[in-house]
């Protein structure tokens, strides 16, 4: 099968943004919609469950230069249409902007100001499940079985029991949830009513749809579908599901452009923090950064896991290390800031694109849900330094191709020391329709999670395959600390202090 995928995608640095959470708008509270002047939790209080914070999507569009700075060239929203929830995966309307967020006028201001700057834009569609406020469930709430909307959804029986926790539901909720009715996708004017959904918005403008629970439609043909449609109206549009584990099924270019790499995550803070992983905060969601692997494992995760899929589906992959359903990866590594600089440093040298959770590069942590759902820090609260080494990362990434969209080959592993090459030969970038220029270099990236220094020492006949050549003599060092010595077989020695790690 040929598979393709968004080119824009590859060289993409993608930054997630819960909308409640991230900025308001510092425009007067008076001359706001009258749907946005209602008393809001205070921003720096603990998160709540079931309480707004009041950010909303004029404050993201008033941070777009700071975003474009840090070096960020896409957004992933958590869900921003109409709901009676502040994470908003509970969707009462899917044509409509929430109001609490400035509705359609602040989306659009927001739309054009990010593709004026570069941005590009990406939706998280809700498609599996709706919510009881949802029109067309209500209707069925208020008028039983005479509502014309029975065939949407999966009722059992009757009576409906939406709210009485003592009451069977008799109906079908996500996890049995009663907020949250389930579609019934084989019903075909329930189908057709989600693939318009899907078409509305990238004629919009937006750039692609994040699937929530998508592994939980089981309607043949539906993602397909799904894609045709979308891909009709914008080629381009990028497609990413949200599954936690093998995604083979829907990754064979048919159906979604990448998933949500947590089979990335799990590994590389196991690998990195080891035994300083917070086991309360990790031991529910199924990531497993558990238990410590050392570099051996981990070189072979990493290749099985760049085995799994067609590259161009590899290169396509939304990497992250926190999102909003975890804790924030600085908790996780219980504050251990080399562990998370060994994470980040792997985060952007990985293939995929590489996803930042909103203020994780400014030092925020938290717990599992709502806490790892706090509000933005102000700036006097930032740390500067981390701040700069996300940009330092970011920079590197998109300076050097080969980081982006080179080969990946695993070259030595030892202990809790790994080394592994990014390579983008003059023919690889000419089928991925690069120009050909001085970004193609090979790079060597190295990390010491250890201790103790320690010297890793890369065969000759490794460094034979990479191509372009690697080249001890005639590199530099791009990041990090550590030294390279070339012996005269051809072999590489990394000198690598503990801790740390390289690019070279």
């Amino acid at each position: 099968m040929n598979v393709t995928t968004p080119s824009w995608v590859k060289q993409a640095v993608f930054y997630q943004i819960f909308p409640d959470r991230f900025a308001k708008t510092s425009q007067p509270r008076h001359s706001l919609p009258s749907t946005m002047q209602v008393p809001l939790e205070s921003w720096d209080a603990p998160p709540q469950f079931h309480s707004y914070k009041g950010g909303d999507l004029w404050g993201v569009a008033e941070n777009l230069d700071y975003l474009v700075e840090l070096g960020i060239t896409a957004i992933y929203f958590t869900p921003i249409f109409q709901s009676a929830s502040n994470h908003r995966y509970h969707t009462h309307d899917y044509y409509k902007v929430d109001p609490l967020l400035g509705g359609e006028a602040a989306f659009d201001a927001l739309l054009e100001a990010a593709h004026a700057k570069g941005l590009k834009v990406v939706l998280d569609g809700v498609f599996n499940h709706a919510s009881r406020g949802f029109f067309y469930f209500n209707d069925i709430l208020e008028n039983g079985p005479n509502s014309p909307w029975l065939d949407w959804f999966q009722i059992e029986k009757w009576p409906l029991a939406p709210y009485d926790g003592e009451k069977p539901a008799n109906y079908k909720g996500w996890w049995n949830m009663r907020p949250l009715p389930v579609f019934n996708h084989d019903h075909p004017p329930a189908r057709e009513y989600i693939m318009q959904v899907g078409e509305y918005w990238i004629q919009k403008g937006v750039d692609g749809w994040r699937l929530d629970v998508p592994g939980e439609v089981k309607t043949e043909g539906f993602w397909a579908e799904f894609r045709d449609r979308v891909k009709a109206i914008n080629p381009e549009a990028y497609i990413v599901g949200e599954v936690w584990d093998d995604a083979t099924e829907w990754l064979q270019g048919d159906q979604f452009d990448g998933v949500m790499n947590y089979p990335f995550t799990g590994p590389t803070l196991a690998f990195v923090a080891g035994d300083r992983v917070e086991l309360p905060l990790v031991e529910g969601p199924g990531y497993y950064p558990y238990p410590a692997i050392e570099a051996v494992d981990y070189g072979q995760k990493m290749t099985q896991l760049l085995q799994q899929y067609p590259w161009d589906i590899q290169l396509t992959q939304l990497n992250l290390l926190s999102s909003h359903d975890i804790a924030r990866v600085l908790s996780v590594v219980g504050e251990d800031r080399a562990s998370y600089e060994l994470a980040l440093l792997l985060l952007v040298t990985f293939p995929g694109a590489p996803s930042i959770y909103y203020g994780d590069e400014v030092g925020m942590v938290g717990g599992l849900d709502p806490d790892c759902r706090r509000g933005f820090l102000p700036e006097s609260q930032w740390d500067q330094d981390w701040l700069a080494l996300h940009k330092d990362l970011i920079a590197l990434r998109r300076r050097y191709l080969a980081l982006a969209v080179g080969q990946y080959q695993s070259l030595a592993a030892e202990g809790l020391a790994y080394a592994f090459a990014r390579s983008l030969s003059p023919e690889a970038a000419a089928e991925l329709d690069i120009p050909e220029h001085g970004s193609l270099k090979s790079c060597i990236v190295a990390v010491n999670a250890a201790e103790t220094a320690v010297e890793l020492v890369i065969p000759a006949d490794s460094l034979a395959t990479v191509s372009p050549a690697l080249d001890g003599s005639a590199g530099a060092l791009l990041y990090g600390q550590g030294e390279v010595e070339l012996f005269e077989d051809g072999a590489l020695k990394l000198s690598l202090p503990a801790r740390t790690g390289l690019v070279w």
